[in-house]
């Protein structure tokens, strides 16, 4: 294989891999952010409350899609979880910071009921544009060494 045939796959290889760390962590950032919206929605609280759970909600759902795997191969919590930080934390912080600004700069979004269109559509608008955000920020992690890169030796 020629060198630049090389280097031309060593960079496919890190898109796709940067792109499949980016679809992993908004899996669980859409799980988060959609359970928090829902629950705070339906149960009426306010704007602030309902922003900090879905927040929190999208971290612990990252954060968890990445060590129950882990946990279940045997390795402890004390290991899992640097490793589970290691690998989501920029991205889940890089989604998180663009899906909030894009719900709260749409207007009536987050006064949007369950059954609005709405609600649902500013949310998947807001998740897709986080996704894109945070694939820059996974390839450069990845090329590093860092972010899902520290996972390679356990899957």
């Amino acid at each position: 294989m020629a060198s630049s045939e090389h280097h031309g796959h060593a960079r496919q290889s890190l898109s796709a891999l940067a792109f499949a760390a980016t679809v992993h962590c908004l899996t669980g950032c859409a799980i988060g952010e959609v359970l928090g919206m829902a629950l705070g929605t339906a149960l009426g609280w306010s704007n602030g409350a309902t922003v900090v759970a879905s927040i929190l909600l999208a971290f612990a759902f990252g954060y968890g899609l990445t060590s129950v795997p882990l946990l279940r191969s045997g390795l402890p919590v004390g290991r899992v979880a640097p490793l589970a930080l290691a690998s989501d934390t920029l991205s889940i912080t890089t989604m998180e910071i663009v899906d909030t600004l894009i719900v709260l700069v749409i207007p009536g979004a987050l006064d949007a009921g369950l059954y609005d269109p709405l609600f649902w559509g500013s949310l998947a608008v807001a998740l897709v544009l986080a996704g894109g955000a945070a694939y820059p920020v996974n390839r450069a992690l990845i090329a590093r060494g860092k972010g899902h890169a520290v996972m390679h030796g356990y899957h």
